[in-house]
């Protein structure tokens, strides 16, 4: 794994001066129709099987009633543990975030969105970092590109936040980013409580990991294609962290998840958070919980906008099986401190799960 690391960190060094344009500067300038090489993928690639498996959705859990069964071990908290441990998705309803915070942060993510080119350009990823405003996982000059332009941003803890990259337009994105990250986090931490107790485990086993946790937001634009069924707007992936919780920022569908081999449209219900379990969950719990390969698809007339907000353990976290879940089995997986986890994985080119792959042992 160090191998592995050192030859990504190399690799990715070699590519940070090397400019992504915005897709969405280059869909204004040169329009639809036309789609650059790098964003055109094999047929295969982007359509794979769509199962909507009769119109089926995944589980819905009710966060307001999770919050009332006050022994952890009623029906919303089994219908949780059964949604984790069989889809890895779920919808959160009923959930604390305020509405006033979730109009805005739909509302700025849009307006930033609308801003000139060159506004946003001001808000660019540099050098050396991965926060800010452009592409993430671009570790080859050849390597196909998303169709999609994101703003990636440290939130938690707060003195991790690096507020150069943090637009200062719409005027109120930086209060509302911080009352949602807030908010958000709060949610996070109340589930890994729950997720925590119905694995058999006291909730401090998880809950003293993510002390100082690391939040980051993702709010990412998916413009519309005329040829979107030759292009991915976010390739397939897991994610590494322990929980991520994703708002659908307009009415525009395009995420779905690999499940039986098919990609499974989601379906978001007004009003809920999409929640789903990370690679680093799959890594304490030795495979109990595992996380779901998951993809973007774009739409050919209209724009899609979304938000995604990834939740890890604090920088100085182990990354292992837990001890108190492997005391009588096999450990599934390698240990390595977070800081190198994650800096492996941003220096990895997505490809379905295969980063989590290597953190197997064999």
């Amino acid at each position: 794994l160090s191998e592995e690391l050192v030859a990504s960190q190399e690799q990715q060094q070699d590519m940070e001066s090397l400019p992504v344009p915005s897709v969405q500067a280059m869909v204004a300038a040169t329009g639809e129709a036309d789609v650059p090489p790098r964003y055109l993928r094999p047929a295969e690639a982007v359509t794979g099987i769509v199962n909507g498996e009769g119109e089926a959705q995944i589980p819905i859990i009710d966060y307001r009633r999770l919050l009332l069964e006050l022994d952890r071990r009623g029906e919303e908290s089994a219908r949780l543990h059964q949604a984790c441990q069989e889809w890895g998705f779920f919808q959160l309803i009923n959930h604390s975030v305020p509405d006033d915070v979730v109009e805005g942060m739909k509302a700025n993510i849009q307006q930033f969105f609308q801003l000139p080119a060159e506004t946003k350009k001001l808000f660019a990823q540099e050098r050396g970092q991965l926060e800010g405003y452009g592409q993430l996982f671009v570790v080859s000059e050849d390597q196909k590109l998303d169709w999609a332009d994101m703003l990636y941003l440290y939130t938690q803890p707060p003195e991790s936040r690096n507020t150069k990259f943090w637009p200062d337009q719409p005027v109120n994105f930086r209060s509302t980013l911080d009352r949602y990250s807030g908010a958000v986090k709060e949610i996070a931490d109340s589930l890994l409580a729950t997720m925590a107790e119905n694995l058999g485990l006291k909730q401090e086993v998880i809950a003293d990991r993510c002390v100082g946790g690391v939040q980051s937001v993702r709010m990412n634009y998916y413009p519309p294609c005329a040829q979107a069924d030759k292009v991915i707007g976010f390739s397939p992936h897991s994610d590494a962290d322990l929980l991520t919780l994703v708002l659908q920022v307009n009415h525009v569908q395009g995420l779905q998840i690999k499940r039986n081999g098919s990609w499974f449209p989601v379906r978001p219900v007004e009003g809920a958070l999409i929640v789903n379990i990370g690679d680093i969950f799959e890594i304490f719990t030795n495979g109990r919980y595992r996380s779901i390969e998951h993809r973007a698809v774009v739409d050919p007339k209209e724009e899609r906008l979304s938000s995604a907000a990834f939740h890890s353990p604090n920088i100085d976290a182990t990354i292992g099986p837990l001890k108190e879940l492997t005391a009588d089995e096999d450990e599934a997986y390698k240990t390595v401190d977070h800081e190198n986890f994650m800096r492996l994985f941003f220096a990895t080119k997505l490809e379905g799960k295969s980063f989590l792959d290597r953190m197997k042992l064999k």
